[in-house]
């Protein structure tokens, strides 16, 4: 069993910058898929970034790319998403993800089996 605690969201002024973090519990995940997604009101949850540790690989939805960023801290056993030039069509529940199973990245909601609460980030126009 994985335990995420996302945390680090907010209320910030389009064009600015927050940083979200995941620390996982339970197990390492250097094995691990981890993934964020998003869900914003009246819309299904949509895939936003992942990196695979096994296959040394990232994603990022065309939406987020070139203004989000992955990252991880192998020591603390946690990861990041820095998302810089924020946006009001940004606003959502963020959730980090771990799929155990596969070394690609998939981007489906199904393939994640763990799940944090969930953050909430609001840009404000």
């Amino acid at each position: 069993q994985v335990q995420l605690v996302e945390s680090g969201g907010g209320l910030v002024q389009a064009g600015g910058s927050l940083r979200l973090s995941c620390a996982a519990s339970g197990r390492t995940i250097t094995s691990y898929v981890m993934g964020w997604f998003r869900q914003a009101p009246g819309k299904e949850r949509e895939f936003v970034s992942a990196f695979s540790w096994r296959a040394g690989s990232t994603e990022y939805a065309d939406s987020v790319k070139g203004r989000f960023t992955i990252s991880k801290d192998n020591a603390k056993n946690t990861f990041y998403l820095q998302m810089n030039s924020l946006k009001p069509e940004d606003t959502a529940v963020y959730y980090c993800a771990a799929d155990g199973r596969r070394r690609a990245i998939l981007t489906t909601t199904q393939a994640y089996d763990y799940w944090g609460q969930g953050t909430q980030v609001t840009v404000s126009s």
